[in-house]
């Protein structure tokens, strides 16, 4: 859908601040990990039935967020170059922008019709400029649909946060506008994740893998990727982690799921080779904050706290195995690598390395492709009870959570990136978001027999493509 016809009207546009400055010059320098994620940006769109603000220029609304912003510097500053050339933020209070729109139907209506593209309409999604002094490096944008519905959403550079960051400030936001304490996060970065100073262990799967990317050539070809979601309900994952129990007695959620869409997304490309010689490799984008963070601890950290390994599988296996041997496999793999805390280390250790003799960075490279990627958000499901998630716990108004929420990422290339997600149903329920780079797929994908043999909801991107 172009610019034009976009359903996202903007009403008004202010700068939040803190409630109280920060220390006036303060550089918080970014960590190498972050620099690795430069050429990407990032958005979480959180939909609510109701709005929880009342009106968008009440008090309240700004006051909680200028109160939570005071904790979270790196939100309000903006980037500057160090004495060595990396990036940091510089605290001064310049603010968040805010963006405050109408949206030109109903939240059910939107969620049924609206693709990837005008969704990103909600996000005020930018790419970082060349000159990003003045630029505001996340951006808040407040969507009121007719009928009362809203969606809150955060734009960001990766270089600055990855979406469970995002999440966090959300979160963090919604307890401040509900009254409830608040905790402020860790920006130290811990020293768990490298000082350049040891020499990496090239030896590691993890290195091999980050050191291949980073000879791949670099483009800056911004390819409109095409995306729709899937909801799978509990009764359906549960009976799907039945039926696989002989082959994976431990097998979660995104286990399967992304063991599923890898299979189907490369017989919807058609590229399943015949040469057994031919590999199949997808890249498994996890979270590491347990790594280096206490289990027990309330503050957590806020910046880029991913690892991207690769599992490689013979063409031939892939062809002829059926789904729950895929699984167990994706299962070993994920199993193995929690296991092997080495693998972390070198991998930041090697990050780390990667300077120049002035002790800059060395150019970024994409993270997110070429080859199949697929992005696990099961850190976000909370271990108690009907395993709510963070994401659906972002409650503005008591027991009034989210009816969706969307991840989204910038600048993937290649062959697509599938996010894998809770639901605001709770428990091992599902939902995942699929890009692709072009319409034919994500169409292929849709009337897909297996998948659709799961009975999912199809949202934001299945009725474009004519396929409800």
């Amino acid at each position: 859908m172009s610019q034009i016809q976009s359903r996202v009207s903007p009403i008004t546009k202010l700068t939040a601040v803190s409630s109280n400055p920060s220390v006036s010059g303060r550089v918080y320098p970014l960590s190498a990990a972050d620099h690795a994620m430069a050429r990407h940006s990032a958005a979480v769109v959180m939909y609510y039935s109701e709005n929880p603000f009342g009106s968008f220029i009440l008090d309240p609304m700004r006051e909680s967020l200028s109160k939570v912003l005071t904790l979270y510097p790196t939100v309000t500053g903006r980037l500057t170059r160090s004495e060595n050339g990396n990036w940091a933020v510089k605290g001064n209070d310049a603010g968040v922008r805010v963006t405050m729109t109408k949206v030109g139907t109903t939240l059910d209506e939107w969620l049924r019709s609206a693709d990837s593209a005008e969704e990103r309409d909600l996000a005020a999604f930018e790419e970082m400029p060349e000159d990003p002094y003045i630029w505001s490096p996340f951006r808040i944008q407040i969507n009121e649909f007719e009928g009362g519905g809203v969606a809150i959403g955060v734009s960001f550079t990766h270089l600055t946060a990855d979406p469970t960051s995002a999440t966090f400030l959300l979160k963090t936001w919604a307890d401040a506008h509900r009254g409830e304490p608040i905790s402020p996060p860790l920006f130290t970065r811990p020293s768990s994740l490298g000082d350049g100073k040891k020499v990496p262990n090239i030896a590691t799967k993890s290195t091999s893998f980050y050191g291949n990317k980073s000879k791949l050539a670099a483009t800056d070809d911004h390819i409109k990727m095409s995306s729709v979601t899937f909801k799978f309900s509990n009764t359906t994952i549960n009976q799907c982690l039945s039926k696989i129990k002989a082959h994976c007695p431990n097998a979660t959620p995104f286990d399967f799921l992304a063991a599923l869409f890898w299979k189907q997304i490369l017989k919807t490309k058609g590229n399943l080779p015949k040469n057994e010689q031919n590999n199949h490799s997808l890249s498994i984008c996890t979270d590491i904050r347990n790594s280096f963070q206490s289990s027990n601890s309330q503050r957590y950290y806020f910046g880029n706290a991913l690892r991207i390994s690769q599992l490689t599988i013979n063409s031939k296996e892939m062809e002829q195995s059926d789904l729950g041997h895929i699984v167990e496999l994706l299962h070993n793999h994920l199993e193995r690598l929690g296991e092997e805390e080495e693998e972390i280390w070198s991998t930041m250790e090697w990050l780390e390395s990667r300077k120049e003799k002035d002790g800059k960075y060395v150019a970024p490279f994409k993270m997110y492709g070429p080859e199949l990627s697929c992005v696990s958000m099961e850190h976000m499901v909370m271990k108690k009870g009907n395993d709510e998630s963070l994401s659906y716990a972002t409650k503005f108004v008591r027991d009034s959570k989210p009816v969706h929420v969307s991840y989204n990422v910038g600048n993937a290339e290649g062959e697509g990136l599938i996010i894998v997600m809770p639901s605001n149903e709770g428990g091992v329920a599902r939902n995942v978001m699929v890009m692709l780079p072009s319409n034919r797929e994500v169409a292929e994908l849709c009337k897909d027999k297996v998948i659709l043999s799961f009975n999912p909801t199809m949202i934001l991107g299945g009725r474009a493509n004519n396929l409800n």
